[in-house]
């Protein structure tokens, strides 16, 4: 019995093993998404229905709510926006109960360094997405037709810029939570010592989540097997920073300004979706869908290729800059101390 209960159930670390732990946190978010995924189904029933959009016989059809979420930046914020708690929730419920570790691990040990560290991502994000857009204007493959520019008027610019912004903030913590706070650590966790040294378990643990967070990305709208393949390269970049520090902050402010300067400072698609409920500049672009990755946006593109190597050479500089060093950080790989120190007799 001893060997199929190892199958489940690490005996050193006195917990589930990292496929379990993986999946259970898929189980444990299920239901929560389905809780608030009803409440949002009653807040767009609401919005469309009050908004003369359509009428109430026609919600039975699902393409037409769909086409009307996907075409109302509002709509599209508030279907993202339902997200960020469900994953946070499911990963504190999973920390606590099955990795056994406490929240901060996943990425968020608060100091000095960590705000220096997001304060770079932050800059990193809109300089590269500030790249794209200059190499794109002085190749005339877009052209500016008009600024400080909003769907919603009534609204004015400034409340309707508000709104990506917050959804963008969220989208960047729950994203990399995700992806690289809770996969990449229990896949790196769960191939040490089993299959690989920590560095090995590291490297293929960043190839595996940036694989699924591409596929997580391929049912965006416009989406192509490029623009997938370009989204699992994004995941390394934006894996960069996490396995070169421990911590989420140059991801998660890569991620957040990323998206914005993306869709609202530079009026691009972003991952295929109009965010666009404010642009401080409005673009038509007409260059080769092969460059400008077309109705998916920079990201779909071999320009975006560009920019995701040179936002990796870039964060290795700064963490060289700010450590003295860059390399990686191994401590991704192993176990909570406290589960380990359990497995130690106690002399009295």
């Amino acid at each position: 019995m001893a060997g199929i209960k190892d199958i489940f159930w690490h005996p050193k670390e006195h917990r589930p093993r990292a496929f379990w732990r993986l999946f259970c946190q898929i189980l444990v978010l299920i239901p929560i998404l389905l809780f608030f995924g009803i409440a949002f189904g009653f807040c767009t029933y609401w919005f469309l229905i009050s908004q003369g959009s359509v009428n109430p016989e026609a919600m039975s059809d699902p393409g037409l709510v769909q086409s009307q979420i996907m075409n109302n930046p509002f709509l599209l914020i508030l279907t993202y926006a339902w997200l960020a708690p469900s994953v946070v929730i499911s990963i504190w419920l999973s920390g606590r109960f099955l990795d056994r570790r406490p929240f901060a691990d996943f990425g968020f040990h608060f100091d000095k360094d960590w705000w220096w560290d997001f304060a770079f991502g932050l800059f990193l994000g809109g300089f590269l997405m500030g790249i794209a857009f200059l190499v794109e204007w002085l190749a005339g493959w877009v052209v500016v037709t008009g600024t400080f520019v909003t769907q919603f008027p009534d609204l004015g610019f400034g409340l309707a810029l508000i709104l990506p912004l917050f959804l963008f903030l969220m989208v960047g913590f729950y994203e990399e939570l995700f992806s690289r706070g809770y996969q990449l650590k229990n896949l790196a966790e769960g191939l040490r010592g089993e299959l690989l040294g920590s560095r090995g378990a590291v490297i293929i643990a960043v190839l595996f989540s940036s694989g699924i967070f591409g596929v997580l990305h391929s049912t965006n709208p416009n989406a192509t097997l490029f623009s997938t393949l370009n989204i699992c390269l994004a995941g390394v970049l934006l894996s960069t920073g996490y396995i070169l520090t421990g911590e989420l902050a140059i991801p998660i402010g890569l991620h957040i300004t990323w998206n914005f300067f993306q869709g609202n400072v530079f009026g691009f698609p972003v991952s295929g979706a109009n965010f666009r409920s404010a642009t401080f500049i409005a673009i038509h672009q007409r260059g080769p869908d092969l460059w400008t990755g077309g109705a998916f946006g920079p990201e779909g593109g071999l320009l975006g290729v560009g920019m995701m190597i040179a936002g990796m050479v870039l964060t290795v500089f700064w963490v060289r800059f700010r450590r003295g060093k860059a390399d990686f950080y191994l401590p991704l790989a192993e176990p909570p101390a406290h589960n380990m120190e359990e497995e130690e007799p106690t002399h009295g």
